[in-house]
């Protein structure tokens, strides 16, 4: 009995040494050089890239370490290359720590780049590195992206990884811009049906066109701001065909596109319209889309036809002409009206575009369409993308109001001067 009882001792103390011994290649996370953000310009030699990493310093600020750490939060290196999976090895010669992706947020990709037919084969290379997250947003810069990472400088985020994440989460709620995921790039251009919108930005302000804000034909660079604050701008979306970027989409085509399309985010957003009942003056209201549009695609002839409902609530903010809609169900009525064709219009005329300019679907539509063909090879017969430039698309947009303010009932403006 005693023998027994030592063989399994024996046997406990022995299996516990596999266990420890797994900790022998254990590194700290402060051993490790974290690359937040990858920035890919055209380089002057042909077949490479030049590679700009972001990358943060995990002690920055720490107050584990002494009483805090005087070292800078991030440094930041470009160098030329083949591929930014070569790069994470020959960036060790000016950087001590080893290179690691794990918490690779972003690529930063000039549009000069993103606009090249090879674009695709260099950043396919995303799907070949297991480090490589497919959560990873993919950002097109006016500029290069080298400009782009070295100009952006957030006042108020020490830590740049908070200042993509907030940026990104907030951004997209309101329709500033898309959540461009890269395993959604892959996903659409991979399918060859449909088109995809990626982030926009830049730290270049066009002085020569800025010269009011309205959000709705926003695009990075054309917003006037004035103070000390960080230069960069997220506004409008890059649209890529087949792994090409093919143009631009402003504030409102890309809220148009979340809105149309049912596996994108719906946005809520405040928005500037002309007030219908005093000329010069203009309504804020709060538009949130509320579930999902209702598609319905026949494919029976060769030219589609889609049918669209888009439920919208509208929350009318501010009244300056002093109408009190909340009782008057006829000026209320009459504003409905003007909201539906102004959002008809814009949307009938971005979808324009989209069949004359880019001749592909950016609203999904093809996962609607696909339903109706039994086999891939008839659905790939059918050819949605030299189909869709000849739909027949109509959009229904159904508003339903909701608040109209805190104080709904306003005193005349006379009695107010008088």
């Amino acid at each position: 009995m005693k023998q027994q009882a030592k063989t399994t001792r024996f046997a406990l103390i022995f299996s516990a040494l596999f266990l420890l011994a797994g900790c022998c290649d254990m590194e700290e996370i402060d051993q490790r050089a974290y690359v937040l953000g990858i920035g890919l310009d055209k380089s002057n030699v042909k077949g490479f890239l030049k590679v700009t990493y972001l990358i943060s310093n995990p002690e920055a600020g720490s107050t584990l370490v002494g009483g805090g750490s005087n070292e800078p939060a991030h440094e930041i290196i470009t160098l030329n290359t083949s591929s930014f999976i070569q790069s994470e090895n020959l960036a060790n010669a000016v950087i001590a720590k080893p290179i690691t992706y794990d918490m690779l947020d972003f690529f930063v990709v000039s549009e000069e780049l993103a606009r090249d037919k090879d674009f695709i084969r260099y950043f396919y290379d995303a799907t070949k590195d297991r480090d490589v997250r497919r959560d990873s947003k993919l950002i097109v810069t006016k500029e290069m992206a080298s400009t782009f990472i070295e100009q952006n400088k957030p006042k108020l985020e020490t830590r740049r990884h908070e200042y993509f994440e907030m940026i990104f989460n907030n951004a997209t709620k309101i329709g500033f811009i898309p959540n461009s995921e890269i395993h959604n790039f892959f996903r659409i251009i991979e399918a060859d049906a449909d088109l995809f919108i990626s982030a926009y930005a830049t730290t270049e302000q066009d002085e020569t066109t800025a010269k009011k804000n309205e959000d709705q034909d926003l695009i990075a660079g054309k917003m006037r701001v004035t103070g000390k604050t960080n230069p960069a701008q997220f506004l409008g979306s890059a649209i890529f065909k087949e792994g090409q970027m093919i143009g631009n989409l402003s504030v409102q085509e890309t809220r148009i596109t979340q809105m149309l399309n049912r596996w994108m985010e719906k946005p809520s957003f405040l928005v500037s319209i002309p007030d219908p009942f005093m000329k010069n003056y203009w309504i804020t209201a709060r538009f949130t889309q509320l579930k999902e549009p209702n598609i319905t695609v026949n494919v029976s002839r060769p030219a589609p036809k889609i049918m669209v409902t888009l439920p919208i609530q509208a929350d009318i903010l501010t009244d300056h002409s002093m109408v009190n809609y909340a009782n008057d169900k006829k000026k209320r009525n009459e504003l409905k009206e003007h909201i539906i064709n102004g959002f008809e219009k814009r949307i009938n005329d971005y979808i324009k575009r989209t069949q004359e300019e880019f001749k592909a679907d950016p609203f999904g539509f093809s996962l609607e369409a696909r339903k109706h063909f039994l086999t891939i090879p008839q659905w790939e017969n059918y050819d949605w993308m030299k189909s869709y430039p000849d739909a027949d698309i109509r959009v229904t947009v159904d508003v339903r109001f909701g608040e109209f303010g805190r104080q709904s009932k306003l005193p005349k403006f006379e009695r107010i001067r008088d």
